[in-house]
């Protein structure tokens, strides 16, 4: 009992000195809506506006997001004169839903939110989402005044209590990570702990995170369950969780998202944060992340490392996944429009490639790769995977594959001429021609345990956008 109280104790002298060193920083804003539509149109619809227990966590120095990614950006404006008060970029789990065979014959809503520091006057939010050139334009305008009697100022009781993991310093100078835990009972609340502690530290074992380490807070949250881990219909397993968090999302078995954005909100809105990532007490490979929303990962998988790491480089960077033999739920199509992830590429014009300042003279574009070799292996593969699915084989069977498979590609690409070069290997996005990434090898590509130079590069503007330069 002593080692619990004292634990608390500490959790909440921690938490308390970070927010008294941010006591000068206004409130939270958090702005819910609707999201609805189907693949050819969309709508919002506004929920509520609410002011959320604490302070805002963000350097008030900047306002504005210059990274342009992200299929979407909320703009704060003053409502009268029309200034630019704030502006974030993000995507959305509709903006992913919208992209897949159910969208092009129904329509389905969505819950999401915008959180910004709270203003002074009246302000107009606006969400912008890219056209078909590549720009953002207005797709939904409200104006919200912050003071108004309808804005909920008084909340519950927090579910939790966050627990400080790393604690670098004040959060205005700092990215806030919460870890968030879906599917631990409370007789697992320390497995889930030791689970957020061990991630998270391996996160800041891989460059450029290491680097970066002292840029960050990290603080763990986690509301019990009734029962261990998250729900996996694929093969009848329904939970009920604080967080919605299930698998088999869009079809895909191995897919992980929180569905249930306000649940999610009214519970992260006790810890100061910017970037989630949603651990699930499960052993069953999976996980998932949306830039600027939230990434999940099963904590008790054999590489839940790389699926942290994974997958919060989607959330946070906005990082593109380089594979593209792997089955998705997404529709293919045969346009092939520059992307805006920082990481992979069309190729209309290889002398502007967005990444050039990393190949060096002499390196042909498109690069070199054993390319059908490595798809010839990868169909085999993928029939394997499919048939360990089919049958509901043990985790074990499916992490001795993953690692027969990595071992393989290590293998094939050791003895290649561009191994380790930077330049435009065909074969990113989900697609196997028209999409070319930057490495050979990556950890957005494969199980691998590094980030390419271009990653690196697109991870670090983001810690300098939250934390500063070095």
């Amino acid at each position: 009992m002593f080692l619990t109280t004292n634990r608390f104790l500490l959790a909440a002298l921690a938490l308390a000195a970070s927010l008294a060193q941010a006591q000068t920083q206004p409130a939270i804003i958090r702005v819910d809506y609707t999201h609805s539509g189907n693949a050819l149109s969309d709508q919002y619809a506004l929920e509520r506006v609410l002011v959320e227990p604490l302070p805002w966590p963000g350097d008030m120095n900047k306002p504005f997001d210059d990274t342009n990614r992200g299929q979407n950006r909320v703009e704060v404006a003053d409502a009268k004169t029309g200034d630019l008060l704030y502006s974030r970029d993000f995507s959305t789990v509709f903006g992913e839903w919208r992209t897949t065979e159910e969208a092009g014959r129904m329509s389905r809503a969505f819950h999401e939110s915008v959180r910004f520091p709270k203003p002074d006057r009246p302000v107009r939010v606006r969400i912008l989402k890219r056209d078909e050139r590549n720009a953002f334009s207005m797709a939904w305008t409200v104006e919200v005044d912050a003071d108004a009697q309808d804005v909920i100022r008084k909340q519950p009781p927090a579910p939790a209590r966050p627990i400080p993991i790393k604690v670098s310093g004040p959060s205005p100078h700092k990215v806030d990570l919460l870890i968030l835990g879906d599917g631990y009972t409370q007789a697992e609340m320390a497995k889930f702990e030791a689970d957020a502690r061990r991630l998270s530290q391996h996160l800041f074992d891989v460059t450029p995170f290491k680097e970066r380490a002292s840029d960050f807070n990290v603080w763990a949250m986690a509301v019990p369950t009734q029962e261990s881990g998250v729900s996996r219909p694929s093969t009848g397993t329904y939970h009920a969780s604080p967080l919605g968090a299930r698998y088999d999302v869009f079809g895909s078995e191995r897919y992980v998202l929180a569905l249930d954005n306000r649940a999610l909100r009214d519970i992260a809105q006790y810890a100061p944060y910017e970037f989630i990532e949603i651990l699930v007490n499960n052993e069953t490979y999976g996980g998932g992340g949306i830039f600027g929303q939230f990434s999940t990962a099963a904590a008790g998988n054999s590489w839940a490392n790389y699926l942290f790491v994974h997958e919060f480089a989607h959330h946070f960077a906005g990082l593109a996944d380089e594979y593209y033999t792997s089955p998705v739920a997404y529709q293919s199509s045969s346009a092939r429009p520059e992307p805006w992830e920082p990481n992979v590429t069309a190729l209309r014009d290889p002398a502007r490639l967005k990444w050039r300042q990393h190949v060096q003279a002499g390196t042909p574009l498109p690069t070199p790769w054993p390319k059908a070799e490595y798809e010839e292996y990868s169909r085999a593969y993928q029939k394997k995977r499919a048939a360990l699915r089919a049958a509901n084989a043990p985790e074990s069977e499916m992490d001795a594959l993953f690692r027969e498979d990595l071992a393989h590609t290590n293998a094939l690409f050791a003895r290649q001429k561009y191994h380790g070069a930077v330049g435009a290997f065909e074969g990113a996005n989900y697609e196997a021609s028209g999409y070319y990434r930057p490495a050979m090898q990556c950890i957005m590509f494969d199980r691998s345990e590094r980030f390419c130079p271009v990653c690196q590069d697109a991870i670090s503007a983001i810690i300098d956008l939250y934390a500063g330069h070095r």
